[in-house]
């Protein structure tokens, strides 16, 4: 039973794929945050097909789809939803209209353009899984994934997001620009579109990715594969202890999330290969998802013309298994 389970769960790759070209790890990380059950922000520039991966994702899921433009002008109500009153028989009554978080994938486009409040309004649905409108809660569906992006290069008029805020997204993924060979499919694939043949998609039930849930909470981590992950993790904050280098390059490191979405991401990597129980290497493929947006880099290493990755790679490198 697990395994049919886990060659459907790989089939909504292979199907993501074959409709977003070029992006392979883009598509593995999106993957794993779905049975994960956590919430992804994406980074890239703009026509690198993070909103087409968001939109065949939910087309392969066979899910509702909200999609929410952030803007400076934007408010709280706009995602959340309001209260409105609906006048019937002669007297007005407050009903709650729901927002474009109500559903189960919610692409938050350019997250980093509206102001802190819509930001917290959004967050607080990803953490709590629920909205309160005038003192009422109302439940997100079970299915639930809120993909946020940003643009990495156009920051004029934009509200960064805070470090508490990074911190609860699983995974910051990079879309970066396609290869030449998978550029050039690409405009083939758009031509094939444009005369009416899009491809084709069957969708994978939802039902599919919980029983994945439950069989990768099934996936075992040996002590000795824990302490590497909690090592890892206690470098980002005393890089001192690894090397002169890395004390100098981190300002600030990961906190306990930082662990726990280690310990999540790992299980489900090693379940998708296949896997009962978690090797370093499980660990190692998604360190980068996982910590990049956690750590805050120095002056020194920003001046060097460092990034999250390198730093990451280094730490890697010097941080011992077991």
């Amino acid at each position: 039973m697990s395994e049919t389970v886990r060659h459907e769960v790989l089939s909504i790759a292979e199907q993501m794929r074959a409709a977003v070209l070029g992006q392979d790890d883009v598509i593995h990380g999106l993957l794993l945050a779905l049975l994960c059950n956590g919430n992804v922000l994406l980074e890239g520039v703009p026509g690198t097909a993070k909103t087409r991966s968001v939109k065949t994702l939910a087309n392969v899921l066979g899910v509702s789809l909200g999609r929410v433009q952030f803007t400076p002008d934007l408010l709280p109500a706009d995602v959340t939803g309001s209260e409105t009153l609906v006048e019937g028989d002669g007297s007005g009554q407050l009903k709650f209209v729901p927002g474009p978080i109500f559903n189960s994938i919610v692409l938050a486009d350019e997250i980093n353009r509206a102001p802190a409040k819509v930001q917290s309004a959004l967050l607080e649905a990803m953490e709590e899984r629920q909205v309160t409108v005038g003192g009422e809660s109302y439940p997100l569906p079970a299915l639930f994934l809120v993909l946020a992006t940003q643009n990495p290069i156009e920051q004029e008029g934009t509200y960064p997001l805070p470090e508490a805020q990074l911190d609860r997204f699983l995974f910051k993924l990079h879309v970066p620009y396609p290869n030449a060979e998978s550029e050039r499919q690409i405009l083939q694939m758009m031509q094939r579109e444009e005369l009416g043949t899009p491809t084709r998609i069957t969708p994978v039930a939802a039902d599919t990715l919980f029983a994945a849930r439950d069989a990768i909470q099934q996936v075992t981590v040996s002590a000795p594969v824990e302490k590497y992950m909690v090592d890892l993790v206690a470098a980002t904050r005393q890089g001192q202890a690894y090397s002169a280098e890395l004390g100098r390059w981190l300002a600030l490191g990961a906190s306990p999330r930082g662990s726990i979405a280690l310990h999540r991401a790992s299980r489900a990597e090693a379940w998708l290969k296949g896997r009962d129980h978690v090797l370093p290497e499980d660990v190692q493929a998604v360190t980068a998802a996982v910590l990049r947006h956690r750590i805050t880099l120095s002056y020194d290493a920003l001046a060097e013309g460092l990034d999250a990755d390198t730093v990451i790679a280094s730490l890697l490198a010097q941080v011992a298994v077991g």
